[in-house]
């Protein structure tokens, strides 16, 4: 490492407080290292390294890598100043209080690392790069395993399942059976898969929870007028890159866009 940027690395790692927590010095660096390969082109110089070590919150990447590394010290405080933000976040993503727990305890469980990998136990927390505040980070997590267990519970829901949660299926002459062309479906979940985390809770939230704009605002923190903004912005981004896919695969427009008026996550 050069020596300027030796400099950089003890002024931020005295920052951070990795010491407190157990993080040695040289995992310091290695970490620092493996966000400035992900995120910065070989060719970078000194210069631009040391602009986007300087722009990390390392003092909660130091908490989130030592809790990765089970520092029992890093989860004692981990737990003391996300626990309940936690909750509250579960509470704005999932309407009951019971689900809102479940939710949060699971991402607990992620977070903790309860699987394993070569031996090693496995934390979402290992993903944490400090380009943003930890507490945002944690409700994008948790936002992405809600929409995960939409998309399971919208799956797996058998005719059995609705029957014992009351759905009437009556016994009227049946309805013409509309047809969904299998490309649209792909050409859907390739633009929703796409899309970063956030974005796709926006949208599952608004369209198929039903969510107003105000309660996601205040899920993500920010404005009711910023949600209305990006909800209107990802439909016409999404629905471009719908009807873009649908061209490709031999569709004229006018075909793409009948395609689209049946509504394929029924």
């Amino acid at each position: 490492m050069a020596l300027g940027l030796e400099s950089v690395v003890l002024d931020l790692y005295s920052k951070s407080k990795g010491e407190q927590l157990g993080l040695t010095k040289e995992q310091f660096v290695v970490i620092l290292k493996s966000i400035s390969q992900k995120y910065l082109p070989a060719a970078a110089t000194q210069q631009n390294i040391s602009d986007l070590y300087f722009s990390l919150r390392v003092e909660e990447l130091a908490l989130a890598r030592a809790c990765a590394a089970g520092s029992e010290r890093a989860w004692e405080i981990f737990m003391l100043r996300y626990r309940e933000k936690l909750y509250d976040i579960g509470s704005y993503i999932a309407k009951e209080s019971s689900a809102a727990r479940e939710l949060a305890d699971s991402l607990y469980a992620d977070l903790y690392g309860t699987s394993t990998r070569e031996g090693q136990r496995v934390s979402k927390l290992a993903s944490y790069t400090g380009r943003g505040s930890l507490e945002g980070w944690l409700r994008t997590v948790m936002a992405q395993e809600y929409v995960n267990r939409y998309r399971r519970g919208r799956k797996y829901v058998s005719l059995d399942e609705e029957s014992e949660e009351g759905a009437q299926f009556a016994a009227a002459d049946p309805e013409p059976v509309v047809t969904v062309d299998t490309r649209l479906e792909i050409a859907t979940d390739e633009a929703l898969a796409a899309l970063p985390a956030e974005d796709r809770f926006i949208l599952a939230s608004y369209h198929l929870d039903g969510r107003t704009l105000a309660e996601i605002a205040r899920t993500l923190g920010v404005h009711e007028s910023t949600i209305s903004r990006r909800v209107e912005k990802l439909a016409k981004s999404v629905r471009k890159q719908i009807l873009a896919a649908l061209g490709r695969t031999g569709m004229s427009r006018r075909q793409a866009r009948e395609a689209m008026e049946v509504d394929v996550r029924d």
